[in-house]
């Protein structure tokens, strides 16, 4: 039998993990888990995604990324000049994200309230990776994946940064540096961490993409209407774990 998981986890943040300047207008950083069986990965998100692509372009090179799609830049331009197309674009990325059979955590880190209440607060990664990495634990010991390997797959941001969050995840994973009330056996499960180039076109990071900024506006902007985060909600196994 495979000692794989049957889950496959992706992972995206929205905002930076840097304290030195803080951008008033969005200073939270936001890091999100998308955990999928693989089974429903492979037979129905992966084409599910190809089919929209070859819908709207004609192919399936196109790279769904959050930033592009909302300020109709490459080849989302073409959805600014044809209005009908955006307006059917949207309205099957929508249904994507309603019907794909996927599991949220999502941690926030308020980078300005951090700063104000730490001296020398950790980095916001770091600790939004903690929270999310503990409740994939309870999740992975609700299915009893005991000792199987359970890959995060991240988007790869250059040697020196994956590097830096590979040795953080692995300590993790490790047990090291555990902290608050409740303390988590992660060496129950086999967490390998994997980093791939935006240009691989994952269905699975792209998923994780489109998720993390509604998410974190939902925090910011609490009382404005958010129609992407209504649908993504849903999928949140937990509330947002927000800190401090």
């Amino acid at each position: 039998m495979s000692n794989f998981s049957d889950f496959i986890v992706y992972a995206d943040e929205s905002g930076d993990h840097g304290m030195v300047s803080i951008d008033s207008q969005y200073p939270v950083f936001a890091l999100v888990f998308c955990v999928m069986r693989k089974a429903d990965y492979i037979t129905s998100v992966v084409p599910a995604m190809q089919q929209i692509k070859f819908s709207i372009w004609g192919h399936d090179a196109v790279i769904l990324h959050e930033h592009e799609i909302r300020k109709n830049k490459g080849p989302f331009a073409v959805l600014r000049i044809n209005r009908d197309l955006r307006e059917r674009f949207l309205s099957d990325l929508n249904a994507l994200i309603e019907t794909t059979p996927m599991t949220l955590f999502a941690s926030i880190i308020n980078k300005q309230e951090l700063l104000e209440k730490y001296s020398d607060p950790s980095n916001p990664y770091k600790i939004a990776l903690r929270f999310c990495m503990e409740r994939l634990h309870v999740m992975l010991t609700k299915q009893e994946e005991y000792g199987k390997s359970i890959h995060v797959i991240f988007e790869s941001r250059g040697k020196r940064e994956d590097n830096e969050l590979a040795l953080e995840f692995r300590r993790i994973a490790g047990n090291e540096g555990q902290w608050g009330y409740r303390h988590y056996n992660f060496s129950s499960f086999g967490f390998q961490p994997v980093f791939i180039p935006k240009f691989a076109n994952s269905s699975g990071l792209q998923l994780a993409d489109l998720t993390a900024r509604p998410i974190g506006l939902s925090y910011l902007r609490p009382n404005q209407r958010n129609r992407a985060f209504d649908i993504i909600e849903p999928k949140l196994e937990k509330p947002v774990k927000c800190f401090p």
